[in-house]
Parts: structure tokens; sequence; C-alpha cells
């Protein structure tokens, strides 16, 4: 379909998980529920530019140097590929969130910061998303 509406957060509330929502060949675009505080993700990167937006609750970004940023409905974050970060529900319930990233999903690399792998290369357990699920 060329044009699709969506009600992420409707969706993030009835699916309560990580869902795509969008994938062609120059881009995705998913809803990131986040369930209990405290879920989130580890501390990663992707080699695509992506885009964040809260829609709902509290969601804190860390950063390798310590540095954090909240993202609060409405508040958009823009990370150019290959910048480590981790997400954390800092909300008193779910959060939600939709990312956009370039390329296809197919082609997407989840890289862990300390092991410097992608947990998504074939053989590899997907444990990237912490809680609420994948």
């Amino acid at each position: 379909m060329a044009i699709e509406i969506v009600d992420v957060t409707g969706l993030g509330r009835e699916k309560q998980k990580r869902q795509v929502i969008m994938n062609t060949r120059k881009m995705h675009a998913w809803e990131h529920y986040l369930a209990e505080p405290g879920d989130g993700t580890d501390m990663h990167c992707h080699p695509g530019d992506q885009t964040f937006i809260c829609l709902e609750g509290e969601c804190t970004m860390h950063f390798p140097d310590g540095g954090k940023a909240i993202l609060t409905p409405g508040v958009v974050a823009l990370i150019e590929g290959g910048s480590f970060y981790q997400l954390e529900n800092t909300n008193d319930g779910p959060s939600v969130l939709m990312g956009t990233r370039t390329g296809p999903n197919g082609a997407n690399q989840h890289v862990n910061f300390e092991t410097r792998e992608d947990v998504r290369a074939p053989g590899r357990r997907e444990d990237h998303v912490l809680g609420a699920g994948d």
C-alpha cells in the first residue's frame, strides 16, 4: 500500500512489544513498547541513520560517555548511524516510541557496545530488548 495510516500509540498498547510497522527498500519504521519502568535495551548502535519520537510516557537515552537525554511526548531524537545509545523506560507506566531507520529491516544490524558484534547475525540470540520482548 502506498499510504497507510497507523495509530502507533494504540498499536503499542494493543501489541505490548516492538513491532515493525513499515518496511521498504529505503527505510523501515517500528513502534517500541516498553511496558515497565526499567525496561529497555542494551547499549548499542545501528549503521543506518534513525529517529525516535516519544509518543507516550518517558524514555531516557543513555550514552557511553555517561550523558543522557530524556524523551517525553513530542520529543524527537535524531541519531546518526554508528552512534551508541541505550533506551530505558523511566516512566511510572508504559512508554511508547516510534522509530524510523534507513534501509529495510532485514538489512539492519544491532551492534552491541561491549562485544561490537551484531546480535541479529545468524545464529545469535536477539536479546537486545530487555523486559517487553521483541
